[in-house]
Parts: structure tokens; C-alpha cells; sequence
């Protein structure tokens, strides 16, 4: 079932049920999880890490959030416990770690970022999923925040 979203929304409240209804009303997506439902990607895609130990953690993730549902012990809205992973992003956009120029110096040095602080900046960080306040121009970053992360990384390496 974790291959359908109608599964995921049906017990998933704010904000995936919106972006599901979203995304089945079609038209031009308002936020990056409807962008990637366009290209065919379905929530277990973003929402398991790579392979078969990826996926088979999203199932007992899911099978988790299942009995919580049909034993009424599930909060609403579900809180995110084990956020995305820059894992399952890379699963599908390696490239971006390497493409060079100053354009992609935020993504060549996200990792050293990481080395040096355990708390610094993910995919996720700017590259929100579910919010709709993003430029899709600007691949769905909202930029007053984006610039907000920028500064962190600059202020964390003295730049």
C-alpha cells in the first residue's frame, strides 16, 4: 500500500493531505512535493532512505504509523520523527554535488558544513517540500529564508 499516496494521505492530516489533493488537482505545482508528483515520484520515493535497508525502514516506519492509526493512539497532525534525510534526496540528485561554479558552492560545501557542525543545513533546510510560500523559479526556495541559511554556513566558517 506504501506505493499509493491515497494510502499515506488517508492517515497523514496537514500538511500531506493538502499537498495530495494538490497534486491530483494538477496543474502548476505551488510546492516542490507536487513538482517531484509531476515527474511520477510518490511519497515513499522522498520518504525512504536508498535501498532495500531504505525502503524496508520507511515500511516499518509506516507499518508503525498504521497501528497507531488503528488503535487510535496516532496524533494529528503527525509529527515528523525521523526527518528526510539528505540520503533520500541524493538518491536521485547526486549531481548536485558536483556541477562546480559559484552558482553550486552552497551544495560543494554542504558537506564540510556538516563535518564541522552537527546541527548545520540539509536538502531540507531549503528545500522545504510541503510549503507553498517557495519561488518556482527558484526551484521552490523561498529566498528571504534561503538567505538565512547562507548566512549561518558564512558565520559558522568565519566568511
Amino acid at each position: 500500500m506504501e506505493e499509493h499516496d491515497s494510502f499515506c494521505s488517508s492517515c497523514h492530516t496537514q500538511p500531506e493531505s493538502t499537498y495530495y489533493t494538490r497534486a491530483r488537482a494538477g496543474g502548476t505545482p505551488s510546492d516542490l512535493a507536487t513538482f517531484h508528483h509531476t515527474k511520477q515520484a510518490r511519497c515513499i520515493e522522498c520518504h525512504s532512505g536508498q535501498g532495500l535497508t531504505g525502503r524496508a525502514n520507511a515500511i516499518m516506519m509506516g507499518a508503525h504509523n498504521a497501528l497507531a492509526w488503528f488503535t487510535g493512539t496516532a496524533t494529528q497532525p503527525a509529527s515528523l520523527t525521523i526527518p528526510i534525510s539528505d540520503e533520500n534526496c541524493l538518491k536521485c540528485h547526486t549531481d548536485v554535488l558536483t556541477r562546480g561554479g559559484f552558482n553550486n558552492h552552497y551544495h560543494e560545501l554542504l558537506p564540510r558544513w556538516q563535518a564541522m557542525d552537527p546541527q548545520a543545513a540539509s536538502c531540507v533546510t531549503c528545500h522545504t517540500t510541503h510549503a507553498t510560500d517557495g519561488d518556482p523559479k527558484l526551484g521552490f526556495l523561498n529566498q528571504v529564508k534561503t538567505e538565512q541559511v547562507c548566512q549561518m554556513c558564512h558565520n559558522q566558517l568565519a566568511e
